[in-house]
């Protein structure tokens, strides 16, 4: 029953196929039948993950170092119940939201496709594996990012397309480094367990960190992100929540703690080059999200500085460091996925994209305000929070070094959570509490978006709550995975 492992992610494929391919009645039929193939899916994923646990297929042997095979681990798990859970919720928020951008056909197609790819990232039981599967989630999302193809798309495509081709060219060269090093790419954990190992193979993790990177949109190589955020937003959010920028993050978790491993990495030059990288674009993203007035473009800031608190929890290179990654990861992508259909949900119903504009919004739309503001304290980090709890545990583990940098990256933390709280309680206040001279006659068109925009923000906003009041649990289990647990 091996092979059950692949199951999910060919029948995406297939259904995406068939969403693209098959003459439906009407939009209306499509968008159903992407809904109930998404949702098949996603129970086939939750069925694997819980009784294929430690299973592996080998589906194509070039030789004993390159194959392409299938596992589930813990973090492999964690990956794939937390995108399972999020894309049947997204795919029902992108029937509604479609509507108005059109080509439903071409867009469901690589929409449900992608999911498959994106499982098979967490399935992956190597880096060669991953790395093709990686290089597959560019291109199949391509057409997503160029759905609209105008001129701003175009470019748009086009500077995603060069920043990940050449990220995952660098991580390429690292890989052949380390094969030829080591004659292995598969996943153990505790890496290759060396107590030292050579300039060679510090400068391949180096290149594997930077090329996995630019999906992680670490800085220098992050404005692929932003322009990205030209697409629809069920794309953006795709892109910023759930799978692209999470797949950059999930790679060098592998390559760090599965591959080359934390004791022939700790202490090294390389080490805190990485650090250092992670913090500074924490704060550079805070900074630029403070100062963007665009409100979707500010999120996309604000996922360039969060997605670096996961990196710098993996570059702490500790057990404990990991567990607060896995947290951040999940709690991250509740909260953006529903910050970004927040943004989705006012230019849908009322084409406002900028902050200026919400002014006295939350009377207005109080199911997507009150979303809005529930995600905006979590990712600010305030208990009882999910994402007080994954911050605290970041804060933590790097306080418990006791070096500069870790050091810094505490006051790092401390700084982008201030800024956070600004550049998003902004939004709140504007929305909340408009100013005495405001006009409130100006409302009156103002609206709720449907339901079927709506809903999926409550549910997802209600997931944050509920795992909120069951932080401990969630983070005993995660750190029996950070451990080689599962």
């Amino acid at each position: 029953m091996k092979y059950m492992i692949l199951i999910p992610i060919i029948m995406a494929i297939i259904f995406g196929f068939l969403a693209g391919n098959y003459k439906f009645k009407n939009e209306q039929e499509r968008s159903k039948f992407a809904v109930i193939a998404t949702t098949l899916v996603s129970l086939i994923v939750a069925f694997v993950v819980f009784f294929a646990m430690g299973d592996s297929f080998t589906l194509v042997k070039f030789t004993d170092i390159l194959n392409i095979t299938f596992r589930i681990d813990g973090v492999s798990a964690v990956f794939a119940l937390m995108v399972s859970f999020l894309w049947p919720l997204a795919t029902v928020y992108a029937t509604e939201y479609m509507k108005h951008e059109g080509m439903q056909a071409k867009f469901f197609a690589f929409y449900i496709m992608t999911f498959g790819v994106t499982v098979a990232i967490a399935f992956s039981a190597n880096m060669l594996t991953l790395y093709l599967c990686y290089e597959a989630l560019t291109f199949i999302t391509l057409p997503l990012v160029l759905h609209s193809m105008d001129k701003r798309s175009k470019y748009a495509g086009w500077k995603y397309l060069i920043y990940s081709v050449a990220g995952a060219s660098l991580a390429f060269v690292g890989m052949i480094i380390f094969a030829s090093e080591t004659g292995s790419l598969d996943f153990v954990y505790g890496g290759i367990g060396a107590a030292s190992i050579s300039t060679n193979m510090l400068i391949a993790y180096l290149l594997m960190f930077i090329g996995f990177g630019v999906k992680a949109a670490i800085f220098p190589v992050h404005r692929w992100l932003l322009s990205a955020s030209v697409a629809p937003t069920t794309v953006t959010a795709l892109l910023h929540a759930v799978a692209v920028v999470k797949s950059g993050v999930f790679a060098i978790l592998r390559a760090t703690f599965f591959l080359f491993g934390t004791t022939a990495l700790s202490g090294t030059v390389v080490q805190t080059i990485v650090m250092w990288i992670a913090i500074f674009t924490i704060c550079f993203g805070s900074l630029y999200a403070l100062k963007s007035r665009h409100i979707k473009r500010r999120l996309a800031y604000s996922t360039i500085s969060q997605l670096s608190y996961i990196v710098l929890g993996l570059t702490l290179m500790s057990t404990d460091g990991l567990t607060a990654s896995l947290g951040h990861l999940v709690a991250h992508a509740l909260m953006k996925i529903v910050l970004f259909y927040t943004a989705g949900s006012i230019l849908y119903a009322n084409h406002k994209e900028y902050v200026d504009d919400i002014e006295g919004y939350g009377k207005k739309m109080p199911i997507t305000f009150a979303c809005f503001t529930i995600c905006s304290l979590a990712l600010i980090g305030v208990p009882p929070f999910l994402g007080f709890f994954s911050k605290f545990e970041l804060a933590k583990a790097a306080a418990s070094q006791g070096t500069l940098v870790s050091f810094v990256a505490v006051c790092a933390l401390m700084f982008s959570a201030i800024l956070t709280a600004m550049y998003l309680l902004e939004i709140v206040i504007k929305a909340y509490f408009p100013s005495k001279s405001f006009n409130l006659n100006s409302l009156k068109n103002v609206k709720e978006a449907p339901k079927a925009i709506t809903y999926p923000m409550v549910v997802i906003t209600a997931m944050l709550v509920v795992l909120s009041f069951a932080a401990k649990p969630l983070f005993d289990i995660l750190n029996v995975i950070a451990t080689g647990g599962f």
